[in-house]
């Protein structure tokens, strides 16, 4: 057998060529309760599709869209679209139909291939630039959405052929030696990618084919991924974690991963994980930390024994031993990949995934990075560290103070973007002429070159004496309360305060909401606010403490990877 990582060159066709030609019966994508698809099968539909988008007139470096709930063929419509030679604009699910429109028009992407939930968002905006659209659970053309005049001259043939065509897609499943591609190179570019970030400007991140596929290679530092290996897919495939983590990282090892075709309500997830018993998932901080706080940490108050026991290390260590043991058999059984990247991890739950020997894996970096700049190799994390940085991946600290030892993040290696799309400025700005990407993280190395974040430098505040705050460590300790859910620290008139966005369930039970009047409950909630703040402060340095919590009614608006979009609230 070929090495794992033997690939002629680093692009998505030889990636995908590789994997068919050493994997072709084995399962690739698959319903949890559903369609199975082979490697095989994956790249014949792969090879009609990009017949298909040749028929319409769709060459290298053009631009097709990609809108969609994960799915068996959303694989097969991103990489009939790169290993063409075209470039793929996927789109977050979670984006408003204004950020969608924006996202077609400025990408100037020719097409789409588009699910049934998505297709009113795309139908609502007229002007969107696009000539055809895909419908991507069947790859057949949608008619509202062609304009076959503008597409091109053999459109009308290939709608004539489109029954014939779409026959092939359902019983063919013999692997050709005959290659569509039109040889892709390593620096071409393969997506564009546009984040939602917390400063709100979206930004077109380009990235290339080596970007892409180095990125997935890089894993091996972390944990030898096999074909046996099952990845259950719950986070978004137009994220980039998920994307190459969650797809590409399979691709390359032959590995099978599973989609959900229902809406992943707890219940659906835990029947998933139990009929798929997966070992791999990515999942970002707030799933594990909400599955932690409503259903682990509870019955560790839950009696008076339990409660006294739990207050020392090492009947502590036990419970929590014990209880990783039924959140393992919870996950399938077989998980021995947790992946948690995209937003800062509570130092509470992570101490007990640490004591509770669950196999989690912190990742760290950015869209711009495709995504992994670091990451904890399995079985050796540290508490509060992203790991040390990936194979292939420099990483260093800009603007050093020798004080705090802490610095910029910066990053150099094959994952990094070529820029930001028609924004030269912009680009400019994270990008240094020698090749380094400036994150805007600021950060710190121990002596094993295990990674430390403290925070956006673009939330950094500076204390009374000059002392540097970052709030996102604040937050984690006020979240550390049961009944809080989400919460915001920002400097006001000099003074530290925090928005509050309370767990109204909880907060119910815990005051008996029902058997009290509405200003009764609000006094309640007023005082154990201002207990928590005591509470709080108690844990903080003097400069670190909150002068106020504000309780915020409504939850705070969030970026796809859960982080909040602070500028709409401390500005």
């Amino acid at each position: 057998m070929k090495n794992s990582y033997d690939l002629q060159e680093l692009t998505l066709s030889a990636l995908l060529e590789r994997s068919v030609s050493l994997y072709s019966e084995r399962e690739c994508v698959c319903y949890v309760d559903g369609e199975k698809m082979t490697y095989a099968h994956v790249y014949e539909k792969v090879r009609n599709v990009i017949r298909q988008l040749q028929s319409l007139g769709i060459g290298p470096g053009d631009h097709v869209a990609l809108l969609s709930e994960n799915m068996p063929h959303w694989s097969v419509a991103y990489f009939a679209i790169t290993t063409m030679g075209a470039v793929a604009v996927p789109i977050l699910p979670d984006f408003h139909a204004s950020e969608v429109h924006h996202i077609l028009k400025d990408s100037r992407s020719k097409g789409i291939f588009v699910s049934e939930k998505y297709l009113d968002t795309v139908l609502e905006q007229e002007e969107n630039g696009l000539l055809f659209a895909i419908d991507i659970s069947t790859l057949s053309m949608i008619e509202e959405l062609n304009k076959p005049d503008l597409v091109s001259e053999k459109f009308e043939q290939f709608k004539k052929s489109m029954n014939e065509l779409r026959e092939t897609f359902l019983v063919s499943d013999a692997v050709s030696t005959q290659s569509d591609s039109v040889g892709a190179a390593e620096d071409d570019l393969a997506v564009l990618l546009y984040t939602s970030g917390t400063t709100g400007h979206s930004k077109g991140v380009m990235l290339t084919h080596k970007n892409l596929t180095s990125n997935a290679m890089s894993t091996r530092c972390v944990i030898n991924t096999l074909p046996e290996d099952r990845f259950l897919s719950i986070l978004p495939l137009a994220h980039t974690l998920e994307c190459t983590v969650g797809m590409l990282v399979p691709f390359l090892h032959g590995s099978s991963v599973y989609y959900l075709n229902k809406v992943p309500t707890p219940t659906i997830l835990l029947k998933a994980m139990q009929d798929v018993q997966p070992t791999y998932m990515l999942s970002v901080p707030l799933v594990i930390e909400k599955i932690c706080k409503t259903k682990v940490f509870p019955k560790f108050q839950s009696n008076v024994i339990v409660r006294n026991l739990y207050k020392i290390p090492m009947f502590r260590k036990l419970i929590h031993r014990s209880a990783g043991k039924k959140l393992i058999e919870s996950f399938g059984g077989q998980i021995r990949f947790f992946g948690i990247g995209g937003a800062p991890l509570s130092p509470l739950v992570e101490r007990f995934l640490i004591e509770a020997r669950f196999p989690y894996v912190i990742g760290y970096g950015l869209t711009e990075t495709s995504p992994l700049l670091a990451g904890t190799p399995s079985g050796k994390p540290k508490l509060g560290s992203t790991g040390p940085a990936m194979d292939g991946v420099e990483l260093k600290l800009h603007n050093y103070n020798p004080q705090t030892k802490e610095g910029e993040i910066i990053a150099k290696g094959p994952n990094i973007m070529v820029g930001y799309y028609k924004d030269p400025e912009r680009t400019a700005e994270v990008l240094s002429e020698d090749g380094w990407f400036h994150t805007g993280d600021l950060g710190y190395f121990d002596d094993e070159g295990y990674l430390f974040i403290s925070g956006r430098s673009k939330n950094l505040i500076i204390g009374p004496s000059g002392e540097n705050i970052y709030p996102e460590q604040i937050e984690a300790v006020i979240n550390e309360d049961e009944c809080i859910s989400d919460s915001l620290v920002f400097e006001q008139d000099g003074k530290l305060v925090a928005r509050i966005h309370l767990d109204y369930e909880r907060i119910d039970v815990k005051f008996s909401a029902n058997k009290h009047a509405d200003s009764e409950l609000r006094e309640d909630i007023d005082a154990y606010l201002e207990e928590l703040r005591l509470t709080t402060n108690k844990k903080l340095a003097s400069f670190k403490k909150i002068s106020t919590f504000i309780e915020h009614s409504e939850p705070f608006v969030k970026t796809p990877t859960k982080k909040i979009k602070r500028y709409l609230y401390t500005s």
